[in-house]
């Protein structure tokens, strides 16, 4: 099924002076925000306190939500874990005791565990458990980690399917994203939580996946079409794949954006990544990957089949 027609002639690469000045700036804005802003960790990294609960019956995990917000926990994170009836909320760390003062841990767990028995009444208390902020750095460790490890591996990948200029272009590509996704999350004071790191992993696969799309038909009509100059191509490869771009994309977008609505609070997060996500990496697959490769020098010689050598079968 084709979306636009298969014949469109959109001039993408007209426009890659003023795409790379707006992706510029962009960028900027997203660094200073993290510079000065910082992110606002969730609990996940920050550490605090986990009481897991069950019920007789099936826990309704918004009026649970609103009640604990009514009662001043703010930030209290209510999930369910294995089925309906069982119940996971988080909260913050207090800051009046150190992790060494078993003494403060102990009385504050109690009088956790008084008030929520009072604040629901149906609900059975199985377990108050501090989460320490160090393991909390230990996820955040691990999440950067995850983050460079996709990065390498992408431009090995890149690098060995295509050529340098594609592995480099692509790389930055990738930076693009993650940093954007990252720069709203700080400059809006959005809550960044585990959730949202995972979502940050998937648009990586995600804007990859639309790269390689344009990468293949771009070397495909080098090899295919010879008059036509580089920049031509890549706008004759990208009008190809748009309808295809946009059918992807479109379809995500609609899942991710009803997920953002209908989804709870626990994966607001998730979702929200995820829709700035595919919106800045189907715009980097066209105006930061394709557009750096050509600047790079991308030409028709750089993609052409290596010619094998006959051998010579005489004795």
């Amino acid at each position: 099924m084709e979306f636009f027609k298969q014949n469109t002639k959109i001039d993408f690469m007209g426009l890659r002076k003023w795409a790379a000045v707006f992706s510029f700036i962009l960028f900027a804005i997203s660094i200073t925000s993290l510079f000065i802003n910082g992110l606002k960790f969730g609990l996940d990294f920050t550490g605090g306190i986990q009481i897991e609960m069950t019920y007789s019956h099936e826990a309704n995990i918004p009026q649970i939500r609103q009640t604990l917000h009514q009662a001043g926990f703010d930030q209290a994170i209510v999930q369910t874990y294995g089925n309906v009836n069982d119940v996971l909320v988080s909260l913050g760390f207090p800051k009046n005791i150190n992790s060494g003062d078993t003494k403060a841990a102990d009385a504050i767990q109690q009088q956790l565990r008084d008030r929520i028995e009072n604040l629901l009444p149906g609900a059975s208390i199985q377990r108050v458990d501090f989460v320490g902020p160090q393991l909390g750095k230990e996820l955040a460790t691990r999440g950067a980690l995850a983050l460079v490890i996709a990065m390498i591996g992408t431009m090995i990948y890149i690098l060995l399917r295509y050529e340098y200029r594609f592995a480099v272009s692509s790389a930055i590509a990738l930076i693009h994203d993650p940093v954007l996704i990252l720069g709203i999350f700080s400059l809006f004071h959005i809550e960044f939580d585990v959730n949202a790191l995972g979502a940050l992993l998937a648009v990586i696969g995600y804007s990859l996946n639309d790269t390689v799309v344009v990468f293949d038909r771009v070397r495909e009509n080098f090899r295919k079409v010879r008059k036509l100059a580089p920049v031509d191509i890549m706008n004759l490869s990208i009008n190809q794949t748009l309808s295809r771009t946009i059918m992807t994309s479109g379809l995500t977008l609609v899942a991710v954006v009803v997920l953002y609505f209908f989804g709870g609070a626990m994966l607001a997060s998730l979702a929200l990544a995820m829709i700035i996500g595919v919106v800045v990496g189907t715009y980097s697959s066209i105006y930061v990957a394709g557009a750096l490769a050509l600047a790079m020098g991308l030409n028709r010689n750089d993609l052409m089949p290596t010619p094998k050598t006959e051998l010579d079968e005489r004795p």
